[in-house]
């Protein structure tokens, strides 16, 4: 039995996905649904059961099946959401449980953390998993400080030698993009923003260069592609030998300009670009730049290539964006 939490969300419902793929068929999905279309996103899927969040750990004291991985990509995501307390108890408080739980049973642990947790990037993006090192680190919201937050009590732990799962990871997922973040509202991709603006026959707008040394458009961030997020997964839990934090991204920033010239590549479309002011709200906080260092990935042995930015958008909307269905 694999557990994914979250399983019915973006990251989380193309690792089910994946797994089913892969002939599992003891794949249990942890989440709630709601009542709009989420739930389309693992239909096509057979699942073996579906818990609530909270009656995870009930159904963990009772399982009669051994539990082989707990996948962890269940959270509040969204960087806007402003109550705190939704935000401990689903992204800090179930991780903490969780971990717990992995630690006495011996279970593989993956969990989602987040590059939200390098804030304005001043620290760098070194994927550096000691106490000291993520001291230095200063989240911009609440969702980037409650992933830090465990971040932190994970590594001190490990530190302390306190009880730890055999293999775990905690991984440093930069802009992911691609099928089934439809659910999401304004926190999907620009991308499928972008084909939905079109798709309405309007320009796509793109924030102006507050900063002299970038160009207007050319505000830069690691996008990786959703299927390369659930190829490290798997070659994870193929070769069982991680223990630690890990960035995915591609390891190569890009422009908002490079992404949106690639959409209207993908769609056969004359780029129609304009562009606005940052609002004055968020300029002083505005992040110009990303970019996942993939040191620790590689010398765990990850060597596979990662996307490149203008095949993952056509893949995306070609194959996913544009078709009667876009779910995968």
């Amino acid at each position: 039995m694999i557990i994914v939490t979250g399983g019915a969300g973006f990251i989380g419902s193309n690792i089910v996905a994946a797994l089913a793929g892969r002939g599992h068929h003891e794949i249990v999905v942890c989440d709630w649904f709601g009542t709009d279309d989420k739930w389309r996103n693992i239909a096509a899927h057979e699942i073996y059961d579906i818990i609530a969040p909270e009656q995870l750990l009930s159904f963990l004291d009772v399982s009669p099946t051994r539990v082989e991985a707990i996948i962890h990509m269940g959270a509040v995501s969204a960087t806007t959401e402003r109550d705190v307390d939704k935000i401990v108890q689903s992204n800090f408080r179930l991780s903490c449980d969780l971990w717990q739980w992995c630690a006495k049973s011996g279970t593989p642990f993956i969990y989602a953390s987040s590059a939200a947790t390098y804030g304005d990037g001043g620290a760098g993006f070194d994927d550096d998993g000691s106490p000291d090192a993520l001291a230095r680190l200063q989240p911009l919201n609440a969702y980037g400080w409650s992933k830090h937050a465990f971040d932190r009590r994970v590594t001190r732990l490990v530190a302390n030698n306190r009880p730890a799962p055999l293999a775990w990871a905690g991984l440093k997922f930069f802009n992911v993009y691609g099928p089934n973040e439809y659910h999401k509202g304004e926190m999907r991709s620009v991308i499928c923003k972008i084909v939905e603006t079109i798709g309405k026959g309007e320009p796509v707008r793109l924030f102006k260069s507050h900063r002299p040394d970038y160009p207007d458009g050319g505000q830069m961030r690691d996008f990786v592609y959703v299927k390369d997020c659930v190829d490290v997964i798997l070659w994870l839990l193929d070769h069982g030998n991680y223990r630690g934090i890990y960035n995915i991204g591609t390891g190569r920033a890009r422009s908002f300009a490079d992404l949106a010239q690639g959409v209207f590549a993908a769609m056969n479309r004359a780029p129609e670009i304009e562009y606005v002011d940052t609002p004055i709200e968020i300029r002083d906080k505005y992040q110009y730049f990303t970019e996942a260092r993939m040191d620790r990935l590689r010398a765990l042995g990850y060597q596979r290539d990662f996307t490149e930015l203008e095949d993952g958008i056509a893949d995306y909307v070609r194959n996913y964006l544009l078709t009667d269905n876009p779910y995968f």
